[in-house]
């Protein structure tokens, strides 16, 4: 039986991205044990460890996540930097990782050389030694796929959940128009994921890597909903190019491009906004730091506010 179907229902397409995981997690069953032990999270936390290690992976596909404009020691640097947005997005920094490739006989060996020498760039820049991976031929494709280890960079780790109702939202950088350059150009936000996680007053984070419209929810508590100022929403100058080019609007763009690589968290309702940004502006002066909205009880109206649901971020196999 060959794994494919000219049938779209009864296809992976049909699900789509959300669906498939909690598919996922079904027919795994109980070797799958909840988040953040595993899958829901940035990065899965490894039971057992004193030092509370993490787990995450990401892949870099030709086609997908790069094309051939984009320089390989800068597809190489990608690849790893992708899966160090998602320990940033806990507050974690990185160990080790391994790489798997998956090679056309075709592709040339000085473009896989200078793939590697980005990679390295990259690891040496944030101490992660690569310590091993596999390489298996794909006909007619390139892929690498990166698993990455890190430990907790301070006292906790921060999870997507444990926001509540009331809870400021924040994000860091600009969004939007990732497309341009930014979603191989970015910096992953290492050094303020894991200063936000030594902050009691931060609940909860992750980072912005499929566009906030989809991202968010996974932040929102039960029985709240982000409250969104549209005039808050820090709106790159990539963005309003792209927007243009679109149709679009600057602000859909925004919240739908995707690969920021930017820091979502929430902040309790009941501490000093103001005294978080001031120390915020302090530690990181080149970095912009916004409040977005608040999340808020279901249904309570809110003036002025985006109507996330009408929006979608990037979702795989869409």
């Amino acid at each position: 039986m060959h794994p494919f179907t000219k049938h779209h229902p009864d296809s992976v397409a049909a699900l789509g991205e959300t669906r498939l995981i909690a598919s996922i997690r079904r027919w795994l069953g109980g070797v799958s044990p909840p988040a953040p032990f595993g899958i829901g999270d940035d990065c899965a936390v490894l039971g057992g460890n004193p030092r509370r290690q993490l787990i995450t992976t990401d892949p870099v596909i030709y086609g997908r996540h790069f094309d051939a404009s984009v320089p390989p020691r800068a597809v190489g640097g990608k690849l790893l930097k992708r899966n160090l947005s998602d320990l940033a997005a806990m507050g974690a920094r990185p160990t080790a990782a391994v790489v798997a490739l998956a090679l056309d006989p075709r592709v040339r060996t000085s473009w896989l050389e200078d793939f590697y020498r980005g990679l390295a760039a990259v690891a040496r820049r944030y101490g992660v030694s690569v310590v091993g991976g596999d390489v298996a031929q794909g006909d007619g494709f390139f892929g690498a796929f990166l698993t990455l280890l890190g430990e907790a960079a301070g006292p906790r780790i921060l999870l997507r959940t444990g926001a509540r109702s009331g809870d400021w939202i924040y994000v860091t950088g600009m969004l939007g128009g990732s497309q341009l350059g930014h979603h191989w150009r970015f910096m992953p936000r290492l050094a303020e994921g894991a200063w936000l996680a030594r902050r009691r007053a931060v609940r909860a984070m992750m980072d912005v890597s499929d566009g906030l419209a989809k991202d968010l929810p996974a932040l929102t508590p039960a029985g709240t909903w982000p409250a969104i100022s549209a005039a808050a929403v820090p709106i790159s100058a990539a963005a309003r190019t792209v927007a243009a080019r679109t149709g679009r609007s600057p602000l859909h763009q925004a919240l739908c491009d995707g690969e920021d690589y930017e820091l979502v968290f929430a902040v309790a309702g009941r501490a000093a906004g103001t005294a978080l940004e001031r120390a915020w502006r302090r530690r990181f002066p080149r970095i912009r730091l916004t409040l977005i909205g608040r999340f808020i009880v279901a249904g309570q109206p809110a003036e002025g506010s985006v109507d996330l649901a009408a929006l979608h971020g990037y979702e795989h196999l869409r």
